[in-house]
């Protein structure tokens, strides 16, 4: 059966090489997203921006995703991104985060087509590579906007847009609407790729079937760090990871290819998730967010799977 493709999603502190690493042992997906790479700090060459824009292990594949709230910034920053090995450069307008959108950054650029469209011909000029742009729905519930603002984007030179399927103040406890994303797909050119609501394997095989999806891609999020396999178990229903080693092969990635300052946060942000997978993971969850030290969240995990 013919599928499209699948992508990782951006997500802040999980969308890392650690995690793309993990993902890759399993099989892998088409592309991965960088977690969110800020324009100011990439141009004031931060103490860890290098581990922002490391594209292992697959650079042929890893897509930056950049963020920001001014055009100018943006511009130069992209171009910086554009010149390194990668798959290509997506725009974030679609973060939610109160404290993104105040920037003037994320959703922020969706109350304004003309601004965004003036930012992806700024981005345009200085990237050869692919360029995306992931957003939502919009403040409202109005298609006729999200369709006006895509073709701004497309006529700006986008050459994909991910839309994930609810409104900027909606949270995830309201169902992500796909028809919108089959219904976009109408309205451009491009390619359109959709993201929400992918829970199991199955829900994502269905989804990639390229008969019965509407759309050119599906990006998981969530879901592929609550099961790194799952991108593999589409095509491999009957596979059974072992959940103890894969939790400590996690860490181990970690603490390789993350710096040290970061690796406490991104443990318990990795466990939040993947924590399900145990008969008593609220439990153990519960217990790792206690810890302080790489070597505590270790011993805890180990004590956890055994009960």
């Amino acid at each position: 059966m013919d599928r499209i493709p699948c992508f990782l999603a951006p997500m802040a502190e999980l969308s890392h090489r650690g995690l793309r690493e993990l993902i890759e042992e399993f099989g892998g997906c088409n592309e991965y997203f960088t977690e969110m790479i800020s324009a100011g700090g990439l141009l004031a060459e931060g103490p860890f921006e290098k581990f922002y824009i490391d594209t292992g292990p697959r650079p042929e594949k890893t897509v930056f995703q950049l963020v920001g709230g001014a055009l100018s910034p943006m511009v130069k920053a992209a171009g910086i991104l554009d010149k390194l090995d990668c798959a290509g450069i997506d725009i974030n307008m679609g973060c939610s985060a109160p404290i993104i959108r105040k920037s003037g950054a994320g959703a922020a650029w969706m109350s304004d087509i003309d601004r965004a469209g003036e930012l992806i011909s700024g981005v345009r000029s200085v990237v050869k590579r692919r360029l995306s742009v992931k957003l939502r729905i919009g403040l409202k519930d109005d298609f006729e906007y999200l369709a006006r603002f895509c073709r701004r984007l497309e006529s700006a030179g986008a050459d994909m847009i991910t839309l994930h399927p609810r409104l900027i103040t909606e949270k995830f406890k309201r169902r992500a609407r796909w028809d919108y994303v089959s219904a976009l797909k109408r309205e451009l050119g491009i390619p359109v790729a959709g993201n929400g609501d992918i829970i199991t394997a199955e829900e994502l095989a269905q989804r990639t079937n390229n008969k019965l999806c509407g759309c050119d891609a599906v990006m998981v999020g969530r879901a592929a760090v609550r099961q790194p396999w799952i991108f593999a178990k589409v095509l491999d229903p009957a596979l059974s990871p072992n959940i103890e080693q894969t939790g400590f092969r996690f860490l181990e990635l970690l603490a390789r290819y993350q710096p040290p300052e970061f690796h406490v946060s991104r443990a318990k942000r990795f466990f939040g998730f993947f924590c399900d997978n145990l008969k008593w993971g609220n439990f153990v969850k519960n217990k790792l967010n206690r810890e302080e030290t790489l070597a505590g969240i270790e011993r805890v995990w180990k004590a956890g799977v055994s009960v």
